[in-house]
This record gives C-alpha cells, structure tokens and sequence, in this order.
C-alpha cells in the first residue's frame, strides 16, 4: 500500500513537471526508485529486494534502446525504473505495454491534430517496405527515412508513462 502511495506521488509529480517543464527530475525518481527497494525489502525481504532490483533494472533496459535512439529522455527511462523498483518486474512490463499503448493513440491525436497523419503513415509504410526489402535508399537505410527530431519531441512521455501505469494498475486489479 505504502508503495502505491509513493508510486502515485511520483506519477503525478512527474506528470506535472513534464507537462509544464518538458522535465522529469532525478530528484523526484532517485529517491522514489530508492524507496521502492526499501519499501520492496522492508516487506517481502530477500525476495523483496530482488524483486526491487530486477524491476529497477527492467524499468531501465525496456526504455533504453529508445533513449540511446533519440526517442525519449533520460528522464522517462529513470521514470519507469522507479516505476519497476516500487512495484516489481510484471507491473514494469504492464507499465511499459500501455505506455506504448498511450503513446501511440496521443501520437496518432497530435498527428490528426497538425494535419500529419496521412504524410507519415506514408513514410511509415515506405520505411517498412524498404526495410523488409532489405534495400536502402542513396546509401541511407530506411529507418534513415524516418526522421526523429520532429516527432521526438510531440508530447511529453510522463503523460503516456502515467496513463500506462494506470491501465497496469486495472489490468493487475480487475482483470488479473
């Protein structure tokens, strides 16, 4: 219980601060990723603290490949490790999913919203092709055609992050 008080607080907090600020602060993260160890060890013990760590670790190794791609901040990878550290591996995972899940339906809004979903579906799709055809295009690969900077930067993560952990929570709940 305590660690879904916490884990709340953080969220919201989060949320917030990334709506307003375009940031997530480690000072909010750190110590919320520090008292989900605590709180996990405090509670269950030995297996406690595993189940901490492993969900830290996995918060961190789910997000990291689209940090070190320019996808998302540092901030939204410690974001969902802390998510991890309070709640454990499965919920960091359910989190993670509806994070996708989120991102994706507020991605397609703002496109629909700018007048872009068409022009990037068609880039989506002929990045695909491209990519299953094993070709590249003027010496480029075809993930080459699907430039970030412009949509690395549509919404702040925390709001996708937050809805995630929310259907995680209603998955876990009531249809676990």
């Amino acid at each position: 219980m305590c660690a879904d008080v916490v884990l709340l607080l953080t969220l919201i907090i989060c949320l917030w601060t990334d709506l307003r600020e375009r940031r997530i602060y480690n000072k909010v993260v750190l110590p919320a990723a520090a008292a989900g160890i605590l709180l996990q060890t405090a509670q269950h013990g030995l297996p406690g603290l595993k189940s901490g760590l492993a969900g830290c670790g996995l918060g961190l190794l789910l997000f990291f490949l689209p940090f070190a791609l320019g996808g998302l901040g540092a901030g939204d990878v410690k974001l969902l490790a802390a998510v991890g550290a309070l709640k454990g591996p499965l919920f960091v995972i359910f989190t993670a999913l509806g994070t996708a899940l989120a991102g994706g339906v507020i991605a397609v809004f703002i496109l629909i919203g700018q007048r872009r979903l068409w022009a990037t579906m068609k880039r989506l799709l002929w990045a695909l092709a491209i990519g299953l055809g094993g070709r590249s295009v003027g010496g480029k690969a075809a993930l080459l055609l699907l430039e970030r900077t412009p949509y690395s930067s549509l919404f702040p993560l925390g709001a996708a992050i937050f809805l995630g952990a929310a259907l995680a929570y209603f998955y876990c709940i009531f249809l676990q």
